[in-house]
């Protein structure tokens, strides 16, 4: 892999902070180091002591006055060293990454934790993109990447889709304006990444299968081009055994991974990670450097201590928890679905993540019908045109979200959008 030629120019300039260099050198010195090197507040002078976290089905965490003095300081760019420990190992567990025992030059695994996936994501898009670059994407994209892809400049190339995710034979479509070669000639302008969410895409609800992945694994090694695997609805999928992931075919280390605990731990705590090509995950932290500093060294703290404490079999029994809940969840949407659309709208059942994806029969665009009139009938879903490259258009899709509200209240909301649609017919 030649990453160089993936890297911006704005990305390509940037050194080490000498300042969280030392940081790092610190965290890992013998305690008789005097420091006078860091500006690292005095932690005496912090007010908070002590703290006590009290965790469903098991121990309490308990942070004394040395451990928070730890929590509410400064830490590495890349990640606290005993949360990325067990990180890799879970990474390593789950998806067996060829790339494990690489060479760090030649794409060897590397991670780091960030401030939930998203901002990870965005640190990748700034490494990567140039203003006219061509990157694919699958439409609906989840607006957040929209937003963030945008303001680069780049030409985003939409790869057609169905209820299994991306279609192969479309890749292969689009990706035969270039030759393989093209990768090599800048002037060619061949796309750089593929973005997707592999896994109970948002807003569209769809995953997709092993076959289709394999596929376009080997499209990317043809012609040469990253692949952007969000992935933040992995520990929300419904039916086992999983498919296998991108990360785990990736023999070439041009797989970038965004994880998230946002979904089964908290989204509040603001921790993801992203797992990649050692030369690129370097790239993001020096990123981080200058912008975050780092993720909340408490919020890390809190996380590492539950994760050992649970240890992987702990946390994987509270995914199933999670999936079961959501699974319920997903199949009291579905009935109120049946009870109300049936006719009126269709849709595919969701096989992983929160949302489900609605077309509306006979109304051309919705966004009225989902932004004014159900507003003011206290029903609130979001029109499906803000997950395309053009929202102006037409769209009769919306998104219906099934993680927090009950299904009695899943049951109302479609009997008031149902009468609603037959009075726009």
């Amino acid at each position: 892999m030649n990453y160089a030629r993936f890297i911006t120019a704005t990305s390509a300039a940037r050194k080490p902070s000498s300042i969280r260099v030392m940081t790092e050198i610190l965290s890992n010195a013998p305690k008789s180091v005097i420091s006078l090197a860091t500006g690292a507040p005095n932690p005496s002078m912090f007010p908070f002591k002590t703290a006590v976290v009290t965790i469903e089905n098991g121990k309490p965490i308990q942070f004394n006055e040395q451990m928070m003095k730890r929590a509410l300081q400064y830490c590495q760019s890349a990640g606290i060293p005993e949360l990325l420990s067990w990180l890799k190992q879970l990474q390593v567990k789950l998806h067996n990454p060829p790339t494990i025992h690489y060479a760090p030059s030649q794409g060897q695994m590397d991670m780091c934790v960030t401030c939930g996936s998203q901002e990870g994501l965005c640190k990748v898009f700034e490494m990567i993109v140039n203003p006219g670059d061509n990157i694919l994407v699958n439409e609906p994209v989840y607006s957040g990447t929209i937003h963030a892809l945008q303001p680069l400049g780049c030409n985003m190339i939409n790869v057609s889709s169905d209820e299994h995710g991306i279609i192969p034979d479309s890749l292969r479509e689009t990706l035969s304006r270039w030759e393989p070669e093209d990768s090599k000639d800048p002037e060619k302008n061949s796309p750089k990444f593929l973005y997707t969410v592999p896994n109970g895409n948002n807003p569209a609800g769809n995953s997709l299968t092993a076959e289709r992945k394999r596929e376009i694994y080997e499209l990317a090694r043809k012609y040469d081009f990253l692949i952007i695997e969000d992935d933040p609805y992995y520990f929300m999928q419904f039916n086992k055994p999983w498919a296998p992931t991108f990360l785990s075919m990736d023999v070439d280390g041009r797989v970038i991974r965004a994880d998230s605990f946002s979904k089964v731990l908290s989204s509040g705590l603001r921790i993801g990670f992203i797992t990649g090509p050692k030369p690129l995950i370097e790239r993001i932290v020096l990123h981080i450097q200058v912008s975050t500093m780092q993720t909340s060294t408490f919020a890390q703290l809190l996380v590492s201590h539950l994760l050992y404490q649970w240890g992987e079999e702990g946390f994987l029994a509270h995914v199933d928890r999670v999936i079961d809940f959501y699974r319920e969840q997903r199949d009291a949407l579905l009935a109120a679905a049946d009870k109300w659309l049936s006719g009126l709208a269709e849709w595919h059942v969701p096989t992983a993540g929160m949302f489900l994806w609605v077309k509306i029969k006979g109304i051309h665009d919705v966004r009225k019908l989902i932004e004014e009139k159900a507003f003011k009938k206290e029903i609130f879903m979001l029109p499906g045109c803000g997950f395309y490259l053009d929202s102006s258009a037409p769209c009769p899709y919306f998104r219906a979200s099934f993680s927090s509200a009950s299904p009695e209240q899943m049951d109302l909301a479609f009997q008031r959008l149902a009468q609603l649609i037959k009075e726009s017919l």
